[in-house]
């Protein structure tokens, strides 16, 4: 069963975009904000919260990953943005994400 590649218009060519190439996306998903933006790829971050036995309290960290920016979602993911991105295989050294749809703007955020 092979998977159906359809030709639009605004088809990007990029062979590791999760809507026009040819990636598998499996394992774990994250949302966090878009805080470095490179040309072919953005970091985020996002806060975690763990619990400390000897303490018995909780305490906050955050988490820094970076993950794949197609060409076709460039255009409309900016650093400030609220993103989703999802597990794939190894594409390079420090990226192993690729980024699925963005949730919000900066702008929505601060209203």
């Amino acid at each position: 069963m092979a998977k159906e590649k359809i030709k639009t218009s605004d088809d990007c060519g990029d062979k590791f975009c999760p809507i026009h190439g040819n990636i598998s996306l499996r394992g774990r998903s994250f949302k966090g904000t878009v805080i470095k933006k490179f040309p072919q790829r953005v970091s985020i971050e996002f806060e975690r919260t763990i619990y400390i036995k000897k303490y018995e309290r909780y305490s906050k960290r955050k988490t820094k990953l970076h993950a794949r920016l197609s060409k076709c979602m460039s255009h409309n993911i900016e650093v400030g943005d609220y993103i989703e991105i999802k597990e794939c295989r190894p594409i390079s050294k420090i990226i192993h994400f690729v980024v699925t749809k963005k949730i919000s703007n900066e702008k929505d955020k601060q209203k």
